[in-house]
């Protein structure tokens, strides 16, 4: 499980996120500078981001958001890029204090990014400062999904999600670690397991948060479900709030020139996704999520100009979706959040799971809004597996 970076072989380059000013003073002037859209009085979310609450979350983000500080506390993270398949490959790769610590690749999705995991990168590679026990300790492997972020954008077609496995296959073979965990939500939630298919005599176990495996359809597979499993599984047929990927999975270009021209587009098409998925307890996104976290994320996609590319995720995998897999004999463990899809019925037809855990707190992006409880839920996985 060792990791040397100056061995021979493909170039890994040391990476610090150095954003020009010239770039966040575009950003504060396009601001300024929207052309807001107009709206129906008293529809509150039911049409989509309510224009009020955008100016005040776009006024917030061009005057009282501090990009220099969250670009910093990002950088306390050591970070690399490569190439992997002629695509450039972002990542974090934070080596716990322990010697005999796991490593662990975990994966974001859409509209995530590395900033999702900065509350959680600290209690999982030294738990010993964090009131831990340092036996759980990890290394910290965390890529930006090519296309997305620093890793973007991609530059041509056929970046499915089973591709993006093969290249973390790469990339852990890479860093020379030879037995590894895997963990993901969202997009990671399907990638972290595909790895687990590509990689099974290197990947110790998967731990997802949210859904795994999906619905075929088979009235069967209803049969006995409990109301609150119905309920979960009613997402995958909830037209209303999977518009944006019906879009994203047709025509990602198209979209992408609002969101690439109008930081306002940006931040409403992610907002309102932090709105629908996180906690259904609270109302607002910001009482779920710290603001600036929240707009970190925002301001990674602005900044490095990957709407079109991360939406592209979509249109190259919107094929496999719902497919049929080769069942995994790797240990999986799942974390069901509220909000989450998860149902263990599903998940076992095709996953070897080993722990299931469900929580009345938190919501799908975990590791923002819960990340004591998904921290909690790693450990006590992968304690299984090591």
């Amino acid at each position: 499980m060792s990791s040397d970076l100056t061995s021979t072989g493909p170039t890994i380059r040391p990476f610090r996120i150095d954003v020009p000013q010239a770039d966040l003073d575009d950003l504060c002037l396009r601001l300024a500078r929207t052309r807001w859209p107009d709206e129906l009085t008293g529809i509150g979310w039911s049409y989509g981001v309510p224009v009020s609450y955008a100016r005040e979350l776009a006024e917030y983000w061009r005057s009282g958001f501090d990009w220099r500080a969250q670009e910093a506390a990002l950088n306390r993270f050591d970070q690399f890029t490569t190439e992997i398949d002629a695509q450039n490959i972002h990542f974090l790769h934070v080596r716990s204090p322990e010697p005999d610590a796991l490593p662990l690749i975990i994966t974001h999705g859409w509209p995530g990014s590395i900033a999702e995991f900065m509350k959680i990168i600290g209690p999982l590679t030294d738990p010993r400062a964090h009131g831990g026990d340092p036996a759980d300790a990890f290394h910290v492997v965390a890529p930006s999904i090519p296309g997305f972020g620093f890793s973007g954008p991609t530059t041509e077609p056929g970046w499915d999600l089973h591709r993006v496995a093969r290249a973390w296959a790469e990339l852990m073979r890479r860093l020379g670690y030879t037995r590894y965990g895997a963990q993901g939500g969202d997009s990671g939630a399907v990638i972290s397991p595909e790895l687990g298919r590509i990689a099974p005599g290197q990947v110790a176990g998967v731990h997802v948060n949210g859904g795994l495996g999906f619905p075929t359809g088979d009235p069967a597979e209803f049969d006995g479900l409990s109301a609150v499993e119905l309920e979960r599984l009613g997402q995958y047929q909830d037209e209303d709030q999977s518009g944006y990927a019906a879009i994203q999975a047709t025509r990602p270009q198209t979209l992408a020139f609002g969101l690439t021209d109008s930081p306002a587009a940006q931040l409403a098409w992610i907002a309102e996704k932090f709105k629908e998925w996180t906690d259904p307890s609270h109302e607002l996104p910001e009482d779920a999520v710290d603001r600036d976290q929240l707009l970190t994320d925002v301001s990674i996609y602005w900044l490095t100009g990957t709407a079109a590319s991360s939406a592209r995720l979509y249109k190259e995998s919107v094929k496999s979706w719902g497919s049929a897999v080769t069942a995994s004999a790797v240990p999986h463990g799942v974390a069901v959040f509220p909000g989450d899809p998860g149902v263990r019925r599903i998940a076992e037809r095709e996953h070897r799971v080993v722990h299931w855990s469900e929580f009345d707190r938190g919501g799908h992006f975990a590791a923002m809004e819960a990340p004591d409880l998904l921290v909690d839920d790693i450990r006590a996985f992968f304690r299984l597996v090591r």
